[in-house]
Parts: C-alpha cells; sequence; structure tokens
C-alpha cells in the first residue's frame, strides 16, 4: 500500500468501537466531539510567527452561521506544526483521496499534483489504532451519536446515551462527520470534527479521527461519498 510521503519542509516533525475517549466529562464530549489554504499563507513560507498566528486566527476563527454557531478556535492550545497548509505529498492515490497518518497526528487531502492539503487530527489511543484501506461511505452534518454496546460496557456512564446523543456542540461527533466504510459494512470509525484543541496531535479516542471543526469542515466539503480513506500504520 502506498500511502504517500511528504517532503523534509513539509513534515514537523483509528477506530474499535466508537469514537469516545476514556472518560466522559465535558472536556470527553468535546475531544469525541471554512476559509481556504490560499487566506491561510501557511503553503510556504512564513515571515514571522506573528504572521503565523494572525493567520491561523482568520482560518480558526467563529463560524455564526452554523446551526449551532462554532466558537474560535483557542489557537494557543494548537501546536502550530498542526495547522492547516499545503504541503508537498508525493504518492501514488489518486487526487481526492484521503490518508491519515496515525504516527504523525496528520490527515492529508492529495490534491493531484505532487501536493496535498495537511490537517492536525487526533486519533485513537493505544489498543484503538488500526490501518487499511477504507471509503466515505456517508456524510452527516450534526449528526446523533450513539455509543456501542461495547462501549457501554466498558464505560457504563454512556448508557445515557443509549437511544443517541442529538447533535449539537458538545456531542462527540460535532458539525460533520465522515463515516468510514469497508466493503459495504460501516466500520463504526468515522473523521469528525473536534471542539477541543487540545486533543490536536494526541491519541485520545477509541480508533476515530478528528480534525479542528474548521478544519473537518473544510475538508468536508471537498470529499464526495465513495472518497477513498487510507489508514497508514501508526
Amino acid at each position: 500500500m502506498d500511502g504517500g510521503h511528504a517532503d523534509a519542509g513539509g513534515s514537523d516533525e483509528t477506530g474499535l468501537l466508537g469514537c469516545r475517549p476514556r472518560r466522559l466529562g465535558r472536556r470527553s464530549f468535546l475531544a469525541g466531539s471554512a476559509a481556504t489554504l490560499g487566506a491561510f499563507g501557511l503553503g510556504g513560507c512564513v515571515t514571522s510567527d506573528g504572521t503565523m498566528l494572525a493567520d491561523a486566527a482568520k482560518v480558526y476563527g467563529p463560524i455564526p452561521d452554523e446551526k449551532f454557531p462554532i466558537p474560535a478556535v483557542d489557537i494557543s492550545k494548537v501546536n502550530p506544526k498542526y495547522y492547516r497548509r499545503t504541503v508537498r505529498y508525493e504518492t501514488k492515490e489518486a487526487a481526492g483521496t484521503i490518508i491519515v497518518d496515525p504516527r504523525n497526528y496528520y490527515v492529508y487531502r492529495v490534491e493531484g499534483d505532487g501536493s496535498a492539503t495537511r490537517y492536525g487530527a487526533n486519533v485513537g489511543r493505544d489498543g484503538f489504532l488500526w490501518s487499511g484501506d477504507a471509503y466515505v461511505g456517508r456524510k452527516s452534518e450534526w449528526a446523533t451519536w450513539t455509543p456501542p454496546k461495547e462501549m457501554i460496557r466498558r464505560q457504563p456512564e454512556a448508557a445515557q446515551y443509549a437511544r443517541g446523543m442529538p447533535g449539537g456542540l458538545d456531542n462527540p461527533l460535532g458539525a460533520r462527520t465522515l463515516h468510514l466504510y469497508q466493503g459495504g459494512a460501516y466500520t463504526l470509525y468515522t473523521i469528525y470534527a473536534s471542539s477541543d484543541p487540545e486533543s490536536i496531535g494526541s491519541g485520545i479516542t477509541s480508533g476515530c479521527v478528528g480534525l479542528l471543526s474548521q478544519d473537518m469542515i473544510h475538508l468536508y466539503a471537498r470529499t464526495p461519498v465513495k472518497t477513498k480513506v487510507v489508514v497508514l500504520p501508526a
């Protein structure tokens, strides 16, 4: 499987049963729960940290017109290497393919010209990592989240949502969700919108992959059903 690789300049150095982090407090809900890069200005050389932060503040600003208005991201809680940007990325995968790199906490959208749009991500914690090929079987906005039975057995406090948790800012799936399928069957894995900036760059979920809400909305709008998703080994 050829997932591709980023060049040195572009590289700054998923879920068995649902998306929930280990604990079910408010931060866990948010952890489990726009503008283009051209406006971002991070595709090439950044003139100063101040410029980077100013551009990031624009890209990760509030989205007031959503069904549930999305607040601005506190970018001070995100390592700048996880800001959305365009990077060199060589791969044999077709344009539009999504490649998840859990080892480095990145999600790439292949652009087809030797480059990719790169997003910072959170991924599955130890014991919940996975790899392989999948595809986007369906898409949803402000989806209802229902914990799997296996999760309820592990975390009985999730039982209160056995009939579903309505969409909203506290819902683990957030504003947008890409549901991953293999061979016609739903895997229970998703790429979802996270409202928790501190989760980016960490392994906290039960295998799902989370992007900041502003990044997820950006990716979602460019991702049709049937899009191929490649999850690299961690």
